[in-house]
């Protein structure tokens, strides 16, 4: 396995495990609460990274996928205080682990061939022109930076950190 996969996997997992801990004691009426206004929740930000998990397998085994921009928890979509938009807790993080194995499973069989393919969405194109870059800003830099989110959340609540 190629040095930047070793790396990708490490932060990747990381992640996975940081992730349990944030949402380790949450109770399931709190997932949606926004302590602030329009500050993102729990069960969004797992939704919304959720849905790059398709994307990243489809980039790595070169088969189709939808743009998540639009997509109901997209780059576009506002935290909603109704729980009823979305999965309960044990739901969320069961997707959240399975796309994670997934994502890790076709990184290792794609390998380094499918890091230094084109960028197949064309809207990353422009900056990031190599599934390896756009895989570096979304298993890394994306997914911590939301993560990030939930450990703020957790914070303003007077809740320690993990």
């Amino acid at each position: 396995m190629s040095v930047m996969i070793e790396a990708l996997l490490l932060g990747w997992n990381r992640n996975l495990d940081y992730t349990r801990r944030l949402l380790a004691d949450l109770p399931e009426d709190r997932l949606v609460f926004q302590p602030a206004v329009g500050m993102n929740h729990p069960a969004w930000v797992l939704s919304h990274l959720c849905i790059y998990h398709a994307p990243m397998a489809g980039m790595l085994l070169n088969k189709p996928f939808e743009d998540p921009r639009d997509h109901r928890y997209g780059m576009k979509s506002k935290s909603l205080p109704d729980p009823s938009e979305y999965k309960p807790k044990a739901e969320l993080l069961g997707d959240f682990e399975r796309g994670h194995n997934t994502v890790a499973e076709a990184l290792r069989v794609g390998g380094q061939d499918a890091l230094e393919a084109a960028t197949p969405l064309e809207r990353w194109r422009t900056s990031m022109p190599q599934v390896g870059i756009v895989l570096n800003y979304l298993m890394i830099l994306h997914e911590s930076t939301h993560l990030g989110q939930v450990s703020a959340w957790r914070r303003v609540q007077g809740m320690p950190s993990v």
